[in-house]
């Protein structure tokens, strides 16, 4: 007869008792000890599975589980199969779970899941290479490519060819003989592992900035291996053309003399610029990052001309101003900046560098390398900005001064070489601006105080550049025409509460009677704008919708819940007025128009995503009941009206579907590939393809306008192009820049974008011919991203947050 055996766990097999082997149950009824219970992987918080069943049960922590007290009395009645060695409590036991695994756990489950939707498919890149003169150039210029000590010669460029740069962030480890290859994601796992805790954590709050709400960060992808030399690269979102020639060459537009000598520049471009970086500045301190040595190479202009702080560039020139620095200490020779690597250190930050890399020099700071230290290079940028060469002359006498080849046992006196230098840019300051600029003076003077703790915080500095805007605007204002106010105490309105206009907007212009009220409410960049209802609807990037009453302009409601950029907005005349609106993220939300407002949307309808092209960019309407979306993944798609799903999906474009139009039973997309293609609304099939055959360089469709036979489309380049029945009968360079927005009304066409104007241009012509006469022109304060013309009145979306709503007043 064979004896009963003990019970025992049915993981590691040891019979339970109540010191090393507690039976714990689990909510599915089965139990386990709770040695083994503690280390089960937990592929969720508060989960584990059970190990007789495998059903995922919670539990938060084995000891809160209730005690198997009749599986421990019955364990009672066994005697110990070794009475001279007594199990003792908490004594570690082997177990199957852990012990000499086949596959190694090489980090936790947590660690994958913080890093796996950072890890860019491997395929997702294509390597262009180029020869080494052009790669001096992209090298010099902006970076594309960074391995070992400097660069790759080659261009990288995602699917769909849109360039990226590459940034080296991790060495690689050798596989050494190991039977088992890794895979590409393991590769960057086990780099990522490898580092040290301070690194990746650096490289995790980079990752986690780019991601964030700040607009004034650039977009990072990911991290991508490069398979020859199991390298990890961050991969950066690359930006056209350098901040520092960009500025140089307006500097050179808009800089003066007086008759003292004195330095005349155009407050208000300086101002929003200045504003801006001082804004990217303290986007990425709220992240929680600091660089100590601010360059010019740090900023850049993103597509509508705002200032963004591009992470690769930060990364290499860091890297390249330390590795500078520390040869001209190992050869003993002058430190060389050239303009192209103009970077402003922090002498705390300097003095750091030259504490580790020299024994010969007795020199030092106390003073931490800190939020502060950017507040030093910040004003420096400020400076040359407002000076030009004559600072970056300043700035290379004295580092090359600061870092001298050793000449004494004593060094240098680096507090007197210092103070030297604060009153050679306090003296070129008070001699080049002018008084308005006083009180920036002071406060730049005071940014670059030797003690971190004594400069004053970016946003004082921003504070004090807005106020060289704010007070010129109003006596901008208080010179403007008064519009005599009614017995209601309201300007410009009638007994009925609606704005009093005099005539068509064009009428006014030849006669200077236009008048222009300011829509404010949005914290970003205007994005659309749609009329219907009685109301206007107005789009930005601070991902709200908000809405007007066309009476007397006042703010009627806001439409919160988009979660990422809003990209397009428009207005739907059916059974129940609706407004719909599209993001970046790939979201469509439709409300519904009607006062009261509701807060939540009627429907919510989700592109299916893609990692490297997603969002809604474009939105149209047709009379048949079809929402139309054009996407970051080149593709257009019909949604019904009546239902809310996907109808169908039209595919052609080489690249994002930037704009959309309807007229006469014709949908036409316009996309960043430079074509502009026709589909039939009966059946959504493909009529036609326009520009695919156009000479010369292609440049991106950003807008267009459908009127008639007519078709005017709006060019990255400034080029205005009018096709009518599918063929090309003007091209004209109606802009200095992109052209961001088009609107047109019967002959009247309305264009704005880059250069910060709105022109009025009259089409003239018959079948066979077509020209654009230009009419006139508006000047405006920012850049112009939003048109629409509706019943007399112009609505201007711009890129400083406003809208604005110019009409004909008497």
């Amino acid at each position: 007869m064979d004896l009963p055996e003990p019970p025992e766990c049915p993981v590691c097999l040891q019979p339970y008792d109540g010191a090393s082997a507690t039976p714990r149950v689990l909510p599915c009824g089965h139990s386990a000890c709770e040695t083994c219970l503690s280390l089960l992987p937990q592929p969720f918080p508060h989960t584990i599975r059970c190990p007789a069943c495998t059903q995922l049960v919670k539990c938060s922590h084995p000891q809160s589980l209730p005690e198997n007290i009749d599986l421990l009395r019955f364990a009672s009645l066994f005697p110990n199969p070794d009475p001279q060695n007594p199990p003792k409590p908490n004594e570690k036991r082997s177990n199957p779970i852990t012990d000499r695994q086949l596959v190694p756990n090489l980090w936790s489950n947590e660690f994958y899941l913080t890093w796996k939707d950072w890890v860019v498919p491997e395929d997702a890149l294509e390597v262009e290479f180029v020869s080494d003169d052009e790669f001096c150039y992209l090298f010099c210029g902006r970076i594309v490519g960074f391995s070992g000590s400097w660069g790759l010669p080659a261009r990288f460029l995602l699917k769909g060819h849109e360039e990226v740069s590459l940034v080296r962030v991790g060495g690689s480890l050798c596989e050494n003989n190991s039977k088992l290859k890794y895979s590409y994601v393991a590769k960057i796992l086990r780099v990522l592992y490898g580092m040290k805790d301070r690194e990746r954590d650096k490289l995790g709050l980079i990752l986690k900035a780019s991601n964030s709400r700040w607009s004034r960060i650039g977009k990072v992808y990911g991290l991508w291996c490069k398979s020859d030399d199991q390298g990890v690269y961050l991969v950066c979102e690359r930006y056209g053309g350098s901040f520092l020639e960009k500025f140089a060459d307006w500097r050179n537009g808009f800089v003066g003399e007086n008759e003292s000598n004195g330095l005349l520049l155009d407050t208000t471009n300086f101002a929003m610029i200045g504003m801006e970086i001082c804004e990217a500045v303290s986007a990425l301190h709220s992240e929680g990052l600091f660089s100590g040595c601010l360059a010019m190479n740090f900023f850049s202009f993103d597509y509508f001309g705002h200032v963004h702080i591009v992470f690769n560039e930060a990364l290499v020139m860091s890297r390249k101003v330390r590795w500078m620095i520390a040869e001209a200490i190992r050869k003993r020779e002058e430190f060389q900046l050239s303009l192209e690597t103009l970077a402003f250190v922090s002498p705390e930050l300097l003095f750091e560098l030259l504490q580790k890399d020299s024994t010969d020099l007795e020199c030092g700071s106390k003073f931490a390398v800190g939020y502060g230290s950017d507040v030093w290079s910040l004003a420096c940028v400020m400076l040359w900005l407002l000076i030009g060469e004559p600072f970056t002359e300043l700035m290379c006498n004295y580092l090359h001064r600061l870092v001298p080849i050793p000449s004494d046992e004593n060094g240098s006196d680096y507090t007197g070489l210092y103070m030297s230098w604060i009153q050679k840019v306090r003296t070129s300051l008070e001699t080049k601006l002018v008084s308005e600029f006083v009180p920036l003076r002071e406060i730049l003077c005071g940014c670059l105080n030797f003690d971190p703790g004594s400069r004053p915080a970016v946003i004082d500095l921003w504070k004090c550049i807005r106020e060289l805007i704010i007070k010129p605007k109003f006596d901008i204002m208080f010179s403007l025409p008064r519009v005599e106010k009614d017995d209601t105490g309201r300007e410009g309105v009638d007994q009925y509460g609606e704005v009093r206009v005099d005539g068509d907007l064009v009428e006014g212009l030849s006669g200077g009677h236009v008048k222009c009220i300011d829509l404010k409410g949005h914290l970003d960049c205007i994005t659309g704008l749609a009329v219907g209802g009685g109301f206007l609807f107005s789009s930005s990037f601070d991902k709200t919708v908000h809405v007007w009453s066309l009476q007397d302009f006042t703010h009627v409601h806001k439409f919160i819940g988009h979660e990422h950029k809003v990209m397009a907005v428009l207005y739907a005349d059916e059974d129940q007025p609706l407004c719909i609106s599209g993001d970046s993220g790939g979201c469509i939300f439709i409300w519904g128009v009607n006062n009261p407002f509701g807060q939540e949307p009627i429907k919510k309808l989700y592109e299916q995503k893609d990692w490297r092209y997603s969002g809604i960019h474009a939105l149209a309407i047709s009379g048949s009941g079809y929402l139309y979306t054009g996407s970051g993944d080149k593709s257009i798609k019909a949604w019904s009206l009546k239902d809310y799903t996907l109808s169908c999906t039209m595919n052609g474009h080489k690249s994002v579907v930037s704009t959309l139009a309807v007229c006469n039973g014709v949908l036409y997309s316009g996309s960043w590939d430079g074509t502009i293609r026709l589909w039939c609304l009966s059946d959504h099939s493909p009529l036609t393809v326009l520009g695919e055959d156009a000479p010369g360089n292609v440049t991106s469709v950003l807008s267009l306008a459908a009127y008639g036979d007519a078709l005017v489309v709006a060019h990255e380049n400034g080029c205005l192009k009018i096709w009518r029945n599918n063929m090309l009968l003007k091209s004209k360079e109606s802009h200095k820049g992109a052209i961001f927005s088009v609107g047109m009304e019967g002959k009247w066409l309305f264009t704005g974008g880059w250069d910060k104007v709105v022109n009025v241009q009259e089409l003239l012509g018959d079948e066979f011919q077509i020209d654009a006469l230009d009419f006139g022109s508006i000047a405006c304060d920012s850049v112009i991203t939003a048109l629409l013309y509706w019943q007399g009145k112009l609505f201007v979306g711009q890129a400083d947050r406003i809208t604005k709503v110019y009409y004909y007043g008497s």
